[in-house]
């Protein structure tokens, strides 16, 4: 099994290409080792010292490092871990908990949020999943749209930069309705 291994903007986070399949749908997010029960990958790329997240895309696994951490000094043994899981045949997740979505909102502005969604799905996840990351819908409230950047976005110092001049520009120019937008924490 070879691994490929990728860079991302957040000096941070690092995304892992295991060559095969990591969730057949949506994305889970493992900001913590408690959080990670519900995956036997997770628990066991926890298990390395200094990862103090680990995010699944459907083809990578993004780890996030202690700041005082070197990569130089973790990267083989995460890279073990993942080897490791799948040569062991257990499941990516032992059930589907740690799958996240976009949040379900209803009433008057039901129809600007499906807006909202799916913009963020055909032009905003896919280039964040690129960067081992993933960026979801949490809220619209009076114009301003609430978003929960995960994996290598959550934490990202041009995080900021791009829910502003990006994300914010793209959903004010395709809906007039949005005036801002802002990150939610977990």
């Amino acid at each position: 099994m070879f691994i490929q291994t990728e860079s991302t903007p957040n000096p941070a986070t690092l995304k892992f290409l295991p060559g095969q399949a990591v969730l057949n749908a949506g994305t889970a997010d493992f900001p913590s080792i408690e959080a990670a029960g519900s995956s036997p990958l997770a628990s066991r790329v926890f298990d390395v010292d200094g990862v103090t997240g680990v995010f699944f895309g459907p083809d990578f696994v993004t780890v996030t490092k202690d700041e005082a951490v070197d990569w130089s000094h973790i990267k083989p043994a995460i890279l073990g871990a993942i080897m490791e899981h799948y040569q062991s045949g257990q499941p990516v997740m032992g059930d589907e908990t740690g799958t996240v979505g976009h949040a379900a909102h209803d009433g008057p502005d039901e129809e600007i949020v499906n807006q909202i969604k799916d913009l963020l799905d055909t032009r905003v996840r896919p280039a964040v999943a690129q960067d081992g990351g993933d960026i979801t819908f949490h809220g619209f409230d009076r114009g301003v749209v609430y978003l929960h950047m995960q994996g290598a976005c959550a934490g990202c110092p041009s995080s900021t930069m791009t829910l502003k001049m990006g994300i914010e520009n793209l959903l004010r120019h395709y809906i007039p309705e949005v005036t801002e937008v802002r990150p939610v924490a977990a």
